[in-house]
């Protein structure tokens, strides 16, 4: 990962941890005061009623003569405080040496019995483990939600990580591209500027350079500027077909590419720059990975507009993945992978369907049907 991707990941991931680990803490807290006032007031209640009990058995054994006995809790303790040393303590819920207690006067003075203590140390041992669960709860939670941290965090960064990948060659792509018409451009206006005369061959180099720079121009301010609104016109494609041609006639004869052109007059309404656009990178995809001295039909009618070449071809499995942006059918030709990309995103603006047919070593033939 380069330095933009280190940072967004671990953007992504302390945003996402601390939020998670901010939930997992606030909701072990809650859940743990929630437990704790329950079990507070669980043992509250049992020992009142267990004080209460017992003072009814003190009065009842009083009343009738009968011996009395005190009741067996497992887990609770009790104490008959007489009326002699009743001054040493008071009526209330308390919490002393690790119980909870509860002293009261129900026996009324009977059986010569001031208060009666009730005592249990289950709410400690119930506490610790309740500490000790929503710790365990606490640590298990963290360690998910790191482990789902990472796992988020990749998931995130992998449609990141391959845009970025995509535009780092693209940009290698179109350095490359633009190196190859620069290198030329230099050259022959050097060997002109030697020569102090310009011929035929110096000057096609140099238009035919030039052109492909404003062709890469055209694509690049394209994808950068195409929500730009232009007004739709009613054009003549075949016009447009046959500027296209002429265009590039240059760029075909220097591979001894022959284009062989039937067309008729087919009026649609589109965006003229758009349309030249479009049939720019149809007709120069089709040079590029055209070998020398084959042909391209281009085939005009009312239902459709055809390119056809004779070039590398196009893999089966890559047919469905050749109008995706910086996606190359083929490294033969070099390219930076968006004419095609462009080619689909202009079909789609102006409800125009595109098909392609390929196979490899034989060629390329590329539809669009006027729907």
């Amino acid at each position: 990962m380069n330095d933009l991707e280190k940072h967004s990941f671990v953007s992504f991931l302390f945003l996402y941890l601390g939020s998670s680990l901010l939930f997992v803490f606030l909701s072990a807290y809650l859940y743990y005061n929630s437990q704790k006032n329950s079990l507070e007031s669980e043992t509250y209640y049992k020992l009142e009623h267990l004080a209460d009990h017992l003072s009814g058995l003190i009065i009842k054994a009083h009343m009738t003569g009968t011996t009395l006995k005190l009741p067996n809790e497992k887990g609770f303790e009790y104490k008959l405080i007489s009326m002699g040393e009743a001054k040493n303590y008071k009526e209330g819920y308390y919490q002393k040496d690790g119980y909870k207690m509860i002293i009261s006067a129900g026996p009324r003075e009977h059986l010569n019995i001031e208060y009666v203590m009730v005592k249990t140390k289950s709410y400690f041992t119930k506490l610790q483990a309740l500490q000790e669960f929503v710790a365990l709860l606490v640590v298990v939670s963290v360690v998910f939600v790191i482990i789902i941290s990472f796992v988020l965090a990749k998931l995130f960064m992998r449609p990141v990580h391959q845009r970025i990948k995509q535009i780092e060659e693209f940009i290698q792509d179109v350095s490359h591209e633009l190196n190859t018409p620069i290198t030329a451009l230099k050259m022959s206006s050097s060997r002109a500027i030697k020569k102090e005369v310009y011929d035929k061959k110096i000057l096609t180099n140099i238009s035919i350079s030039t052109k492909q720079l404003e062709t890469i121009y055209q694509s690049l301010t394209y994808l950068n500027f195409s929500d730009k609104k232009e007004p739709k016109e009613l054009i003549d494609l075949e016009l447009v077909v046959q500027r296209v041609v002429s265009y590039y006639k240059e760029l075909s004869d220097a591979k001894n590419i022959e284009i062989v052109c039937q067309t008729e007059s087919k009026t649609i309404e589109i965006i003229p720059s758009r349309a030249e656009l479009l049939l720019s990178n149809l007709l120069s995809n089709a040079i590029k990975y055209s070998m020398p001295q084959t042909k391209i039909q281009i085939i005009l009618t009312q239902e459709s507009l055809s390119i056809k070449d004779e070039g590398v071809g196009i893999a089966k499995e890559k047919l469905d993945e050749v109008f995706k942006l910086y996606s190359r059918e083929s490294n033969i030709a070099g390219g930076f992978g968006v004419g095609l990309s462009i080619v689909k995103q202009i079909c789609d603006e102006f409800d125009i369907k595109v098909q392609v047919d390929s196979e490899l070593g034989v060629g390329s033939e590329f539809k669009l049907l006027f729907v």
